[in-house]
């Protein structure tokens, strides 16, 4: 399956930026992609999220989150329109002086009349822009 993994280092502590990772329904504020969002069946660690984004084309797609603080937010896909698999994971590790580690991975099957330049939009484009996002959006926030 293809995938890809980036880090990037956030001037934030690790609990700041969890928190925005898991503020899901802020996601459409500064992922200009992300058209919405909405959660459903919240139980313990694990949420449902409901995703609608813009990439070439209007994408729908459901994740099953697990939520484990201070320092992993992983995935698995349940279900979505182009898309046959998505997991991945975000992994936090302390950088010193306050600052974190972040390390975005995923892995995504798309269906096989999804062409080529979707997938490399989502991996190649997408994927630094996002965790730049990220980065402003964390080192912003009080």
């Amino acid at each position: 399956m293809p995938g890809a993994t980036r880090s990037i280092v956030i001037d934030v502590p690790m609990d700041k930026l969890f928190a925005v990772i898991a503020d899901y329904q802020s996601y459409p504020k500064f992922l200009p992609e992300v058209k919405s969002i909405r959660t459903s069946k919240r139980q313990g660690s694990e949420v449902d999220v409901h995703y609608e984004i813009e990439v070439l084309k209007k994408i729908r797609y459901t994740l099953r989150l697990r939520e484990e603080p201070p320092n992993l937010i992983s995935w698995t896909f349940v279900e979505g329109e182009l898309m046959r698999d998505n997991r991945g994971r975000w992994l936090l590790e302390p950088a010193g002086e306050g600052k974190t580690k972040a390390t975005y991975s995923i892995e995504m099957k798309l269906g096989p009349l999804v062409p080529k330049s979707i997938v490399n939009v989502l991996v190649d484009s997408s994927l630094p822009k996002m965790l730049e996002a990220f980065k402003k959006r964390a080192e912003s926030q009080p």
